[in-house]
C-alpha cells in the first residue's frame, strides 16, 4: 500500500476526543507496522494529528486492538498512556463490544451461536477449527444475527463473546459460509481489491477516562456495491 498526504485527508474519523481516536479503517489498510514496509494506520493517524493541532515532535498514539488487514471498519487507538492502560484491560476484561458485519457464501436462515476450538498457525497465518475440545486450541465462541438474504450471500450481524485469531473468519469458514473474498479461508475466488466482506460495524464501551457511553456506527466501504446497503 503505497501512503502519501492523501491518506491523512482521506482519514474517517468516528470519534476523538482528549483520550482517544476511533478510526474507520479501509479495505488493506494494515492497523500496526509489519514486515511488508508498507504505512500502518497508526502512522497515518500520528500524521493526522500532527498535522491538526500543529505539534511539532512525536506524537503518542497506541494500538488498543488490530483488524486484519483485508478487513474494514472501526478500530481505537489511545491518545494518551492512561487511556491506553485502562483500554487494554477493558478489552482483557470483555469490557469493548464489538459488532461485525460479515457477508458469507450461501443461505443462512436462523440465529445462531457457534462453539468451537481454534489453534493458530503461525506458519501459514490461518487458524485450525475444531468442534471438540483439543490440545492447544483456545475456545472460540460467537452469536450471528440474520440482516438479509442477497442473491448468492446472506448479511450477517456477529457479536463475538471472545477474540481469537481470525475467529469470525475461520469459525464461518467451518460451517460451510465462507465470507467473500476470504480466499484462505476456503471461498472460491479473491474480491476485486483484495478485500474480505467482514467490516467492525459497531464499537460500544464505557470511556476509560470521562466514563460517558461511547458507540460508534462505521459506515460500510462505499467502493463495494454489496455493501451498498441502507441502514437496517
Amino acid at each position: 500500500m503505497d501512503s502519501d498526504k492523501s491518506d491523512v485527508n482521506n482519514l474517517q474519523v468516528l470519534h476523538e476526543d482528549n483520550h482517544l481516536i476511533i478510526i474507520n479503517k479501509r479495505v488493506g489498510d494494515i492497523v500496526q507496522g509489519d514486515k511488508t514496509g508498507d504505512k500502518p494506520l497508526s502512522d497515518i493517524t500520528k500524521e493526522y494529528l500532527a498535522k491538526k493541532y500543529s505539534k511539532p515532535g512525536d506524537v503518542f498514539l497506541g494500538v488498543v486492538h488490530r483488524l486484519d488487514r483485508p478487513t474494514s471498519g472501526a478500530v481505537i487507538f489511545a491518545k494518551t498512556s492512561k487511556a491506553l492502560a485502562r483500554l487494554n484491560k477493558m478489552l482483557v476484561d470483555k469490557k469493548i463490544d464489538k459488532t461485525y458485519w460479515a457477508i458469507v457464501d450461501g443461505k443462512i436462515s436462523e440465529p445462531q451461536t457457534l462453539i468451537h476450538y481454534l489453534k493458530k498457525n503461525p506458519k501459514n497465518n490461518k487458524a485450525t477449527v475444531y468442534s471438540n475440545q483439543t490440545e492447544g486450541a483456545k475456545r472460540a465462541v460467537l452469536h450471528l444475527e440474520v440482516l438479509r438474504h442477497l442473491d448468492r450471500y446472506t448479511l450477517l450481524e456477529i457479536d463475538l463473546e471472545t477474540g481469537r485469531h481470525h475467529q469470525i473468519r475461520s469459525q464461518l469458514a467451518f460451517i460451510g459460509h465462507p465470507i467473500k473474498g476470504d480466499v484462505k479461508y476456503g471461498f472460491r475466488r479473491p474480491n476485486k481489491n483484495a478485500g474480505i466482506n467482514l467490516h467492525a460495524r459497531k464499537i460500544a464501551f464505557v470511556h476509560p477516562v470521562s466514563q460517558e457511553e461511547i458507540e460508534v456506527v462505521a459506515p460500510t466501504p462505499i467502493e463495494d456495491t454489496l455493501w451498498n446497503i441502507k441502514d437496517i
